[in-house]
């Protein structure tokens, strides 16, 4: 708990309390009721967060941003892994199919994508649709 919530902090302090007066044969149960508080606190706090965004966006204030520099690049890797593990069963399908030209046109296509993504990033802001409704 890097929060350090002291109603949680409590719960589970009564949570292993009574798993030492219990015993084991009811620690499932006990393990459950407590996740459900814990998913219960969760959902709380990320409700508040989203009220508290969608205020700052109503107010007119821009609302964080969600991707840093690093996210980005990372975002920017998984795409192109992807991209090229997808391009393995994508080129042999062309190449049975069509041969030759059923090569270049899937690759064509492998390299538009990844050429439009990447285009799309370096895109001044201005003129990035997608970033709009962020």
């Amino acid at each position: 708990m890097a929060t350090h919530d002291p109603d949680l902090k409590k719960e589970l302090d009564a949570t292993l309390q009574t798993r030492k007066e219990l015993g084991s044969e009811y620690e499932s149960e006990l393990v459950e009721s407590f996740l459900e508080k814990l998913d219960q606190d969760v959902d709380r706090r990320v409700r508040r967060q989203l009220a508290s965004q969608q205020m700052q966006v109503a107010r007119g204030a821009q609302p964080p941003r969600r991707t840093s520099a690093g996210s980005e690049f990372w975002e920017r890797f998984a795409f192109v892994v992807a991209s090229l593990v997808l391009a393995i069963p994508l080129t042999a399908i062309a190449v049975a199919n069509a041969g030759l030209v059923g090569l270049v046109a899937c690759w064509a296509g492998i390299v538009g994508v990844n050429a439009v993504y990447g285009l799309g990033r370096w895109m001044p802001r201005s003129n990035r649709r997608d970033e709009d409704w962020d």
